[in-house]
């Protein structure tokens, strides 16, 4: 592995953090990917403008459209590193999924039409990719799409279901993919779309979840009408686009580290101010083995993401690599705030609610989300099984 700072790498650090000291919109309250309250928007697409405008989103864009091809390649990760450290809002929704579709796979009038409402956030995007039966087996979707009409008139006609749609509710725009041809082979007849929110036949639903807050959306689609123009790439090619995309964002792969520093951290500080056995926590044996565990495993996984940092950018992934760190990831973070769940005691049970919980709730609410970053972007048992056929190249399970 190599991944060294330099000089203007620091300097470019120094630079974002100062910018998100001065600019952030306010300390999240909640950990993990989550949907802002309505309220919360405005400020949201202003930081997230103001992030644009000083150069630190969109970095890999092309020229014409803000970015800078000169820039070093870890400059996004540091950007998603000060963000993460400070607490703060990354910007939300779909915004880097489409633009990388549409950059790589647009026109050129679809890029002089969403390019420029993402850079401003006059457009939030959210991604309609998952459905009930195509999460972890996105191939499987079966929302369809038919053409209607010739020429000018010609529209495609949607119908279907998308859920755990994050942000749909804030959503502008969707970034959908939908079956064109239903007697393709699996991965293919899919087609990638650029779907209005607002269009007629769209009901978006959100999902309470167990920690209270809405952060996912079912999104039904009955007789949605997309214009041709919206096709991203080439009809029945989507598949090859979604996975495109999916590709180029990788960047918020550096929040995973610092997220568990951060935590990691809560954790010392709660253990520090809390008693076992009637001793304090830090000075039982039992509870400071149960701590230095979790925190080499939290430097495991720092090393970890340098890695697949250090892979992506000499273009040496592995099948494995983003499985593997993301199955051991998301079960340390879950270890761990269980652990500081058990460190309260009866305390462990008192909600957010109460003014009586430890740092307001923060553990309660990482606790029940954390079993959310074990099946988002691929349950770990599916992954699982990606890291042996893919990346160990063992026997396919019998299907």
């Amino acid at each position: 592995m190599q991944l060294e700072s330099t000089p203007e790498l620091e300097a470019f650090r120094k630079k974002v953090r100062a910018f998100v000291a001065e600019h952030a919109p306010g300390i999240k309250t909640h950990t993990g990917v989550r949907a802002p309250e309505p309220e919360l928007m405005p400020a949201i697409r202003e930081w997230t403008a103001k992030l644009f405008d000083a150069g630190f989103l969109g970095i890999n864009w092309p020229a014409e459209y803000g970015g800078r091809p000169d820039a070093h390649p870890l400059e996004p990760f540091i950007v998603v590193e000060e963000i993460t450290r400070a607490r703060t809002w990354q910007p939300i929704g779909a915004a880097a999924l489409a633009s990388a579709a549409v950059i790589d796979f647009g026109t050129d009038e679809q890029q002089a039409r969403f390019l420029p409402r993402i850079r401003t956030c006059e457009d939030v995007w959210c991604q309609l990719f998952s459905e009930p039966g195509a999460g972890s087996d996105l191939a499987a979707l079966q929302t369809r799409a038919r053409l209607e009409g010739e020429g000018d008139d010609a529209v495609f006609v949607i119908d279907g279901q998308k859920v755990w749609t994050t942000n749909g509710q804030h959503a502008d725009m969707g970034y959908l993919l939908a079956r064109t041809d239903r007697d393709a082979p699996k991965h293919k007849g899919i087609t990638a779309f650029a779907l209005d929110m607002r269009s007629p036949g769209v009901d978006i639903r959100p999902l309470r979840e167990i920690t209270g807050t809405t952060d996912f959306n079912e999104v039904f689609l009955d007789g949605v009408r997309i214009p041709v123009a919206n096709v991203i790439g080439r009809v029945d090619d989507g598949w090859r686009v979604a996975m495109s995309s999916l590709g180029h964002e990788r960047s918020g792969v550096a929040a995973r580290g610092v997220e568990l520093f951060a935590a990691l951290d809560d954790l010392l500080r709660l253990a520090g101010a809390t008693s076992v056995g009637g001793v304090p926590a830090l000075e039982d044996s039992a509870t400071r083995q149960a701590i230095g565990e979790l925190a080499t495993r939290v430097y495991v996984n720092a090393a970890m993401v340098g890695l697949a940092q250090s892979r992506m950018l000499h273009h040496t992934e592995q099948p494995a690599d983003a499985p593997i760190g993301k199955i051991f990831f998301s079960e340390l973070n879950y270890d761990l705030v269980e652990f500081g769940m058990r460190l309260q005691g009866t305390d462990g049970l008192l909600t957010e609610a109460d003014p009586d919980a430890v740092a307001a709730g923060w553990w309660q609410d990482a606790h029940l989300y954390s079993r959310a970053y074990t099946i988002a972007g691929g349950a770990n048992e599916i992954l699982r099984t990606q890291v042996a056929e893919r990346g160990l190249g063992l026997p396919r399970e019998s299907r």
